[in-house]
Parts: C-alpha cells; structure tokens; sequence
C-alpha cells in the first residue's frame, strides 16, 4: 500500500507523495534526534499530517502534546513522614514533559514517535530546552535527566509562527498544503468510459479558475454528487463547497468563475443524456 493511502487511511488525505521527502528524513544519521517539521497554511490541516505520519510508517507508540490546552493548577499533595509529620509532595510533571520522558522511555526498545502541536504557545525558554533535547538528546527536567533514542524516537513539530531558528535548523520540513488543483486524472480511473472526457475537461478548467485542490477521495464523492444529485449551477456550487476543503466560497461565487460553473453543467447534462440514450436503446 502506497504512503499516501496509509496517510488517508489515518486522517490525512492528500494528492501529494511524501516518499522522497521521507526517505530525506531517514537518510544518513543527522547527528541528532531525528525531527520533521510540519509546514503549511491551513491550520489544523498540519496536525492532521503529523497525528497521520505515526500510523501510517507503523510506529509503536504515538504521542501527542498540544502547547495551546491549559493546564489546570497542580493539586497541593502532601506526603507523612517517619515522624507523623506531613512535607509537600512533588509536583507532578507538566504535559510536555510527561509526553517527552514517556516517548523516551518507549524508544528504548520500539519505534515512537512524539508530536508536539502549537509550539508557537511554548515560551523561549522551552523552546531553547527542546533545541538542547534535539541536538544532544538529553532532557534536563524536574523528573531528572532522560535520553532520547536517536533511531528510534522521531520528534514532530507544528507551529503557526516560524519555529526557533536552531530548533528549525535541526529538522527536515515537509509542505501540507493542497498544490495540486487538478492530478491529471481520466475517467478510467474513476470508473467512466471515455465519454466522460468533456466533463473531466470541464471540472479541470472549473478547478484552475477556483483554485480549487480536490483529493482523489473528494473528487470521487463529488463525480457521485454530479452523477445522482446535481442538476443546476447552484446545485454545483453547494456540492463543490460541501465536498472540497480547499474550495474558497467567495471564489466559487464570484462572476470569473460563472462561465466554468456553466461549463460543467452543460458536459453533465450531454453525458447523463446520453447514459439515458443507451439505456433506452436508441
């Protein structure tokens, strides 16, 4: 199975091959923990790829922080002593940091991977110990010392803001966004004769005008919808809107992309007509 179909099959469906930029990561040791940062426009689109890439190259253990959720306070623990006494408990790790010494502990002996979401909401302080963690991978925490594995553990990271330009010096990055407005299908892959070929024309032309990037996944629910649902341009634009999240709606709705809108209809209406046609036997 493909890595872009193992990607999809976990959430994360796209046109794009990130076999090349993989194999980049794992090529020769980079001196450091391995990092890939997950890069792009489309917000939560980005943690999607990473909470994705775990699953779809089989890792063990996956896990995730996110620097956006608050903590609540730490509970106020006490400790009796030999002598009836009571001493303040130790406090227990923050989030981030019982993801890192867990996903430490695991690379040990399997493969994990360890996300960490929203890093623009880490302060400078953290951000300098994570690029301390990467390159020499050792945390210094309040738990203690832990090391982390530089075969075994990867360490993904995802920020709305440009990341800590060490930490981003340490780490391969891979693009998220949809690219590709049109994958250069036919109707055979789709299973539609030949004389679908006007309508595919059709859509492309519609997708260049909108800007629009549908993954095969979204074309294929769509050509349902143009097969059973669809019958007018504004039965086109809810079907396209619904279907594609790339589709931006003041484009699909302003006067430039009427004509395409038209177009599409049109090639639908001649095709359906002539299913009919056959069906009828003359």
């Amino acid at each position: 199975m493909s890595l872009r179909r193992r990607l999809a099959d976990h959430g994360f469906d796209s046109n794009d091959d990130y076999d090349f930029a993989l194999a980049c990561l794992f090529g020769p040791p980079p001196g450091h923990l391995r990092v890939l940062h997950v890069d792009g426009a489309e917000g939560r689109r980005k943690t999607a790829f990473a909470q994705a890439i775990g699953g779809a190259l089989g890792y063990a253990h996956r896990l995730y922080h996110d620097f956006s959720t608050v903590e609540p306070p730490a509970p106020v623990l006490a400790v009796k002593l030999d002598d009836g006494s009571e001493a303040p408990a130790e406090p227990p790790l923050p989030a981030f940091e019982r993801a890192l010494v867990e996903a430490c502990a695991y690379a040990e002996s399997e493969p994990t991977v360890l996300v960490l979401d929203q890093l623009q909401h880490a302060d400078f302080a953290r951000q300098q110990a994570l690029h301390h963690f990467v390159r020499h991978g050792e945390w210094l925490g309040a738990g203690g010392p832990v090391s982390g594995h530089r075969e075994r553990l990867l360490v993904v990271l995802v920020s709305e803001a440009p990341l800590y330009h060490p930490l981003a010096q340490c780490a391969f990055r891979v693009w998220t966004d949809a690219q590709r407005a049109w994958a250069g299908w036919t109707p055979q892959e789709f299973g539609l004769g030949v004389e679908a070929g006007a309508l595919f024309d059709a859509l492309a032309a519609l997708f260049e005008t909108s800007g629009a990037a549908p993954t095969s996944s979204e074309f294929r629910l769509l050509l349902d919808d143009l097969a059973q649902r669809v019958r007018s341009v504004e039965h086109l634009r809810h079907a396209l809107f619904g279907r594609i999240e790339t589709m931006d709606r003041a484009r699909l709705n302003a006067p430039e992309c009427a004509a395409a809108l038209e177009r599409v209809i049109f090639e639908l209406e001649r095709l359906l007509i002539s299913e009919r046609i056959e069906l009828g036997g003359g």
